[in-house]
């Protein structure tokens, strides 16, 4: 499904060397550069702890998780989830960046049992600002139904049991 609203943005990754001895460097996500231009994977930007320009990703938005995007504005400060990747191919960065989104409940679909490293980062104005435009324009407040219980009768035209063992005859 296409996207509603996009931006190009451009993830900050560190690498810091580990204290665990099972374990070289430790790769995150710090922040990200909004409308960025694409530039070459990997550039160097900060020395001490390295500090790369990661890569460009797009920043999508759609109009069915703007019930998210609400969640998300709520948070102080709000934020950017990025998902590093781990790079297979041996060339480049050991991390790179795969997927940023504004929706909490997408990121933490990412973060359940797998390598992928996902972290929240500073959303920075321009996107918020963005962000809180989309969701004005876009969200819906859908009201709270209570679902009603119904008797389900089997193919027999028996009722289905109340409790384990229990068994009601028509």
């Amino acid at each position: 499904m296409p996207a509603d609203a996009v931006m190009p943005i451009s993830v900050v990754v560190e690498r810091r060397k580990a204290k665990e001895t099972w374990l070289d460097d430790l790769w995150r996500p710090i922040g990200v550069l909004a409308n960025a231009a694409a530039a070459e994977c990997g550039r160097l930007l900060a020395e001490g702890w390295a500090q790369y320009q990661g890569g460009m990703l797009d920043l999508e938005l759609f109009r069915g998780e703007t019930e998210g995007y609400l969640t998300n504005l709520s948070q102080n400060p709000p934020v950017v989830y990025v998902v590093l990747r781990r790079n297979e191919s041996g060339e480049g960065l050991a991390f790179t960046p795969f997927l940023a989104t504004v929706c909490p409940y997408e990121a933490m679909g990412y973060s359940e049992g797998n390598d992928d490293v996902v972290e929240g980062v500073p959303m920075p104005p321009e996107i918020v600002g963005w962000l809180q435009d989309f969701v004005t324009r876009h969200h819906v407040d859908v009201p709270f139904k209570k679902r009603k219980n119904r008797r389900h009768e089997d193919d027999y035209g028996g009722k289905q049991p109340r409790a384990a063992g229990e068994w009601s005859a028509s």
